[in-house]
This record gives structure tokens, C-alpha cells and sequence, in this order.
């Protein structure tokens, strides 16, 4: 049996938040009291910083799928452009509950093809999630002047990723602002979704370690998503919580090993180091149920088009 073993400093466990695209996708990035003509200019800004998810006073991790596409990258995996959602579907999705999700799946899709520096690719999936965020009602995030300033730095792959990171921290926090929570967490788990739905491609493709672990790692960021969704109670997000809890009950049988190694203080540069180390054992087995039933999920999600 083929099992991965790796050990891994929990400063890397951190929680990374994708408080995602899209509903106010690019609404942080547009500061009235910035010079335009600094556009071009990569700014210094951590596109996968780490932060917390706070949804009704509790707090969630959830990974950045720009994480895992710059993994995915650095892995020396080329640019695919079949393992994402088509950008022209965006007029096939007829419920709220079939747009919020898509939103989350098309706004990682950008990210990716962002990364990728896929001009043409990055302008479809820009204006799908535009639409899709204009027929859940919440345009507002949108205004002339961002836009504007996301085309014209749509060919600067760096500006772009900058861009796009702003974005997943702060439209999060416009849903909340407008009391849209119900939108907000399933375009949260479509954003996570469509990151599985990467590294799983991206392994099939070129298996790895460091994706295999990446796979194998989501299980707490799984039960943070079932946890958010498990507030809605309207049969379609109670059907897909139901599906997602069927995939943590694979995620249960990956063993995680937790030993603990005193923190170092390092008090000339006032930072403290934590030296606590995990182990997990994950099996090809495991990874391929895992695979199977993201597959599914997804592939419902994306093809979901009834009234």
C-alpha cells in the first residue's frame, strides 16, 4: 500500500480564508484616492494571505484557490483550460442556489486562468461573473472606474493576481454588509469545490506529493463548509451539505498525527516561532474516493439548470 507521509510545521495550517470573487468581486480594488496611473505597478500585497472567515461570530478556514493554482504551477503543470467551468454556461444557471455556487466556481476559474496569464480567458470569465453577480442582485459591488482598471490590467499577470486577492478579502465582507450570508457561503463552497476540483486534475495529470497532500489536507476546511452551510435549511443546499458530508466521512479515515515541540521566541525581531509538527497518512485509495466523489459533487453543480 502506498501510503504519503509528510511532516509539516503548523505555521503552514494557518488559516487561509477564500472569502471569494465575486459578488463584490473587485469592489475593494477601487480606491477612489489612488493614482490611476500607478495601474501597472504590482502592489505588495499577499494574494493568499492568511485571515480568518468570521460568519455569525464564528470563526472558519477556508484555502485560497490561488493557493492551490500556484502550487498547482509551481508543480510544472501547464495551463488546462478544459478542467474549468465553460465561461459561456453563465446563461444556462436559473437559480440563486445554481448562480451563487457557479460564482464561486467561475471567480476561482479566474484566478486560475489569472495566474496563467490568459488574457482572452481572464476577459470571459470576468464578464460571467459580472452576470452572474447582476442577476443575484448584487451589482453594487460594481462600479465604472473598476472595471476599468481591471481590463486595463488584465494582460500584467502580477497586477492581476494582486487584484484578484484584494478581491476574495473583501467581498466576503460586502455580502455580510448586505445581509446576503445565503450567497456568501455557497459561493464559498463553490470556490472551494472548483480548488479540489484543480488539485485533483492536476494530480491525475502529474501525480505528486505536494498535491496529493494538498487533497488530503481540506478536511478541516471541509467541516468548516458544512458547519456554514448546515444554516440553510432550503432542500437544495441541505441535499449538497448532505453530499458533502458523505466526502468528510472519507476525510475520517486519513489519519492526522499531532506531536508537539515547544514554540522559540525570537525577541530582536518580536516574533514567535511554533515548532509543533503534523503527520498525515493518506493512501492513493483514499485519494481516488476523494476524487470520485468531488467529481460528483461537482458535475451536478455545474450542470445544474433547473427552475
Amino acid at each position: 500500500m502506498n501510503i504519503y507521509r509528510k511532516m509539516l510545521n503548523k505555521k503552514i495550517l494557518a488559516p487561509l480564508v477564500f472569502g471569494v470573487v465575486t459578488a463584490g468581486i473587485f469592489a475593494s480594488c477601487g480606491d477612489p484616492k489612488k493614482d490611476d496611473s500607478k495601474d501597472d505597478i504590482v502592489e505588495a500585497v499577499d494574494t493568499v494571505k492568511a485571515s480568518v472567515l468570521n460568519v455569525g461570530g464564528e470563526l472558519f478556514s477556508v484555502p485560497s484557490p490561488i493557493q492551490t493554482a500556484l502550487l498547482i504551477q509551481k508543480s510544472g503543470i501547464t495551463y488546462d483550460k478544459a478542467v474549468l467551468n465553460a465561461s459561456n454556461k453563465v446563461n444556462t444557471f436559473s437559480t440563486d442556489y445554481a448562480r451563487s455556487l457557479n460564482l464561486g466556481i467561475y471567480g476561482a476559474d479566474l484566478g486560475y486562468v489569472s495566474l496563467y496569464n490568459q488574457t482572452q480567458d481572464a476577459l470571459g470569465y470576468l464578464a460571467s461573473v459580472k452576470q452572474l453577480a447582476d442577476k443575484l442582485g448584487i451589482s453594487a459591488a460594481f462600479d465604472a472606474s473598476t472595471m476599468e482598471r481591471i481590463q486595463k490590467n488584465v494582460t500584467n499577470k502580477d497586477s492581476m493576481m494582486v487584484l484578484v486577492g484584494i478581491a476574495y478579502r473583501g467581498s466576503d465582507a460586502y455580502l455580510k454588509n448586505n445581509q446576503r450570508t445565503d450567497v456568501s457561503s455557497l459561493i464559498l463552497a463553490g470556490g472551494w469545490i472548483e480548488s479540489m476540483h484543480f488539485s485533483i486534475s492536476a494530480y491525475k495529470q502529474k501525480p505528486n506529493n505536494d498535491i496529493k497532500y494538498r487533497i488530503a489536507e481540506q478536511r478541516q476546511a471541509l467541516g468548516s463548509l458544512i458547519k456554514i452551510l448546515g444554516n440553510n435549511k432550503t432542500q437544495e443546499v441541505v441535499d449538497l451539505t448532505a453530499q458533502l458530508t458523505e466526502l468528510s466521512k472519507i476525510y475520517e479515515t486519513i489519519q492526522f498525527k499531532y506531536t508537539f515541540a515547544a514554540p522559540k521566541d525570537d525577541t530582536a525581531k518580536k516574533m514567535t516561532y511554533i515548532n509543533s509538527t503534523t503527520e498525515v497518512v493518506v493512501t492513493d485509495e483514499q485519494i481516488i474516493k476523494i476524487s470520485d466523489k468531488i467529481t460528483a459533487i461537482r458535475n451536478k453543480i455545474v450542470n445544474t439548470t433547473q427552475s
